[in-house]
């Protein structure tokens, strides 16, 4: 085979900016995943594990697994809704907090990445994910 593993292009370049955003909220003490999950929990709260998993494009079992992380650390609530059989989250008070700390840091991450990509090769990205 002469041509290179596309899908490994991508986990490379994946792996390199999680590292980048991993690096920088290291001192918040969460990852870039628990940032998107408690954004996402924080737009949509109090949102069932179902709905977060599909809209997040995980399953059931990963959601529950990564939520249990952050429940740990003090960072959501999670309780029964109107649906006995469905567990909900909302972020907790820390959470909250956690999060608009984080936020100028990821906002700083977000600018490296414009600048060391640039705009167009970003469209390009959203361009690439949004047709597979």
């Amino acid at each position: 085979m002469s041509t290179a593993c596309h899908c490994i292009h991508l986990k490379t370049a994946t792996r390199k900016l999680t590292a980048l955003y991993d690096a920088a909220l290291e001192p918040m003490g969460i990852n870039i995943s628990q940032f998107s999950l408690l954004r996402n929990i924080e737009r949509r709260q109090p949102v069932s594990l179902t709905e977060l998993g599909r809209e997040l494009h995980l399953d059931r079992s990963t959601m529950g697994r990564n939520i249990r992380v952050i429940e740990k650390m003090g960072l959501v609530e999670t309780g029964r809704g109107d649906d006995q059989r469905e567990q909900q989250v909302s972020l907790s008070e820390h959470g909250a907090v956690l999060l608009r700390k984080a936020e100028p840091i990821w906002d700083d991450c977000q600018a490296e990445v414009v600048r060391r990509l640039g705009e167009q090769r970003l469209k390009a990205l959203r361009e690439i994910n949004a047709l597979l």
